[in-house]
């Protein structure tokens, strides 16, 4: 896709959200069911995903590890975007890795320890990317693929999650 397939793909989108800014919300939805032993199975709308505990929680590593998933949701995520600016701003990237890596101390998640927090301390995400771009156009590629991400706003802006539960 080009520019301009791009551009003409997105603007009966963004004209219609200008002028009718609900109809920009959307819910996106997940679903899973518990699973055998200490699994539950996520719904990718393409595969059903066995996620369990990660090895260092006593999982056995066939599962998939939630906190993987995590990761892989925001490279995911970055690489479309990136891919989207890209086009967007006529920057051409011929090949490309987005890697991501995050910290986590188990101590917390096991309950080892009260003062260790659960979840990820630190979380690096990394491009290599293959182009012939300039210094300000990677800056600009970059600045705007953050600005543009919505796993990597979601993760750094925290939203509020509620939680809920029936019996049934």
């Amino acid at each position: 896709m080009d520019r301009d397939e791009l551009r003409a793909l997105q603007a009966p989108l963004k004209e219609r959200y200008r002028e009718e800014p609900e109809a920009a919300v959307v819910i996106l939805k997940a679903a899973g069911s518990l699973g055998e032993g200490i699994t539950s199975s996520v719904e990718t709308g393409r595969a059903l995903v066995d996620a369990g505990l990660h090895p260092a929680t006593g999982g056995d590593g066939i599962s998939l590890c939630s906190g993987d998933m995590l990761l892989q949701a925001l490279v995911a995520c970055a690489g479309v975007t990136l891919r989207s600016v890209a086009t967007s701003i006529g920057i051409d990237v011929r090949e490309g890795q987005v890697l991501a890596e995050g910290d986590l101390d188990f101590r917390g998640t096991l309950a080892v320890s009260k003062e260790v927090p659960v979840g990820f301390r630190s979380i690096r995400l990394r491009f290599e990317l293959e182009t012939d771009a300039s210094e300000e156009e990677l800056a600009t590629l970059i600045r705007l693929t953050e600005r543009f991400c919505v796993v990597y706003q979601t993760i750094v802006s925290g939203p509020p999650v509620e939680i809920a539960w029936t019996v049934v």
